[in-house]
């Protein structure tokens, strides 16, 4: 099995070793690695890119979920599984799937695992794979601090929240719905999987292999709203429908004065923006099926 191993070297702080007992494991299991260790953002997407016309068997994206986000936008649209090796901060995507931590297990569903078409997100012209947001989170990844973020791990985030909380008041978006119909609220959260930032969710009735997306908006103002609405999110318990309207979609546009986004952790600008399903434009590469031999 020939492989391109995209690694990303600083990904939960320093990942050096990690990326070279992955080598070295996948070889000594027969796979032909080629190793390609990432400088600077978009290096990843670069790479991933040039994998598809490279007769790879397998693309490997070793890091954290922006790592992998920045693979599949190289890669996509196309038929190479895309396999990921967690090395980040949060890896919301190992989570979601049950992809082990330990890195010769995770090598080990790389190379045996179950490869299976996934429907992705799209906004703009960036693909996304587990979520997109718009509001108060998006301004919390647009305020942190890299270097915070690379010595404290998820403590950035931290004090990236409390910044932004102390700042001002959730701002109102608005959300133009495929049937024409507007809602407004105070955050928005549309998830292609149904973890968010850990194991918390607000989408837990989506679906990698679905062919929609999964839509959470926040409707009440005011930052004692939105403390209540994380609260119960963290606890693990369901939003009420006083507080957040849920529903599935192909398409939307999201629109706000002032409104910062994200999606999968990472920065994507300001509003506004339209939003759509893109599905069988990937294939990851998934652990087996219990029972599956």
């Amino acid at each position: 099995m020939r492989i391109k191993l995209i690694a990303n070297p600083v990904a939960g702080g320093d990942a050096r070793a990690r990326i070279a007992r992955a080598q070295a494991y996948l070889e000594g299991r027969g796979c032909q690695v080629e190793l390609c260790l990432t400088r600077t953002r978009g290096d990843a997407r670069k790479a991933a890119a040039a994998g598809r016309v490279e007769g790879f068997d397998r693309i490997i994206a070793a890091g954290g979920d922006g790592t992998l986000n920045e693979v599949l936008n190289g890669l996509a649209p196309s038929a190479i599984p895309l396999a990921f090796l967690p090395l980040g901060t949060t890896n919301v995507f190992a989570l979601e799937v049950g992809i082990p931590f330990a890195v010769e297990a995770a090598c080990d569903i790389a190379i045996d695992g179950d490869a299976r078409p996934v429907c992705l997100g799209r906004a703009g012209d960036e693909r996304f794979l587990l979520m997109l947001s718009a509001g108060f989170d998006a301004e919390v990844v647009y305020r942190v601090s890299s270097r915070l973020k690379r010595w404290t791990g998820k403590f950035a985030y931290g004090v990236g929240a409390l910044t932004t909380l102390l700042r001002r008041s959730p701002a109102a978006i608005d959300l133009l719905r495929e049937d024409g119909l507007v809602l407004r609220g105070f955050g928005v959260v549309i998830g292609n999987g149904r973890l968010y930032g850990g194991k918390f969710s607000f989408t837990p009735a989506a679906n990698l292999e679905a062919p929609e997306l999964d839509v959470c908006l926040l409707l009440r103002p005011g930052r004692l709203a939105l403390l209540s609405a994380l609260l119960r999110v963290a606890l693990g318990q369901p939003l009420s429908a006083a507080q957040a309207l849920q529903f599935k979609t192909t398409a939307l546009e999201i629109h706000g004065t002032g409104v910062h986004a994200q999606f999968d952790g990472d920065y994507l600008g300001g509003l506004p923006l339209q939003v759509r399903a893109e599905p069988g434009q990937l294939v990851l590469v998934f652990p087996p099926r219990k029972g599956s031999s």
